[in-house]
């Protein structure tokens, strides 16, 4: 495992910090780019113009299992890169050619947090996008590990681990989401509206 993460840090590259950003963390340990994604969709109205109360969505009222539950839910790898930081093989892993429409969403949670439509070949073996489906949907950390300085990134309400954000991407952001495919579970566009995430169809050529 020590050896796929150092392979990792090698491909993913090393990045440089050349702005202020605003995801939560201040001082030393912020970010420096601002963290880019889709716009939020519009809140629904009712036939009186008022705005229409709807049902929170399922993974925003999601509750973080203990590790015991998670470790029987999640397979040996899944465990390992979301709640241990771990690292999967480059181009062994389920994601990294995927070309289909759809959502990539948390796999302990199942927030939303990538679309295919910002998916890109890296040439790293690992699914990379150029930003998140929403810029609140991941939150970026100083990542001091592996005697280099990168910037972690996990999902906003579970937690997960998902991999690291570097400046060498890319238009229309210049960024490199490269993630873990074991942080993930892609739901193809079809799936989307029975899964509740038809809210992003629109997003999707």
């Amino acid at each position: 495992m020590l050896l796929a993460v150092l392979v990792f840090a090698l491909l993913a590259g090393q990045p440089s910090y050349a702005g202020a950003g605003s995801t939560g963390e201040t001082g030393a340990n912020a970010p420096t780019h601002q963290t880019q994604g889709h716009a939020a969709a519009p809140a629904a109205h009712d036939a009186t113009g008022d705005t229409a109360m709807t049902a929170p969505a399922p993974w925003q009222r999601f509750s973080k299992p203990k590790a015991e539950e998670l470790r029987a839910r999640l397979t040996p790898m899944q465990y390992e890169v979301t709640q241990m930081e771990g690292t999967e093989p480059a181009f062994r892993n389920e994601y990294w050619d995927e070309k289909r429409p759809g959502i990539y969403v948390d796999v302990v949670s199942g927030e939303p947090l990538f679309l295919s439509s910002d998916k890109y070949d890296s040439g790293t073996g690992w699914p990379s996008f150029t930003r998140p489906v929403r810029p609140d949907a991941v939150t970026e950390h100083m990542d001091r590990t592996l005697w280099m300085v990168r910037t972690e990134v996990r999902s906003r309400i579970a937690g997960s681990h998902l991999g690291h954000v570097f400046p060498d991407g890319p238009a229309p952001t210049g960024l490199r989401y490269c993630m873990n495919s074991a942080s993930l579970r892609f739901i193809p566009r079809e799936a989307m509206q029975a899964e509740g995430y038809g809210e992003f169809l629109d997003q999707l050529p």
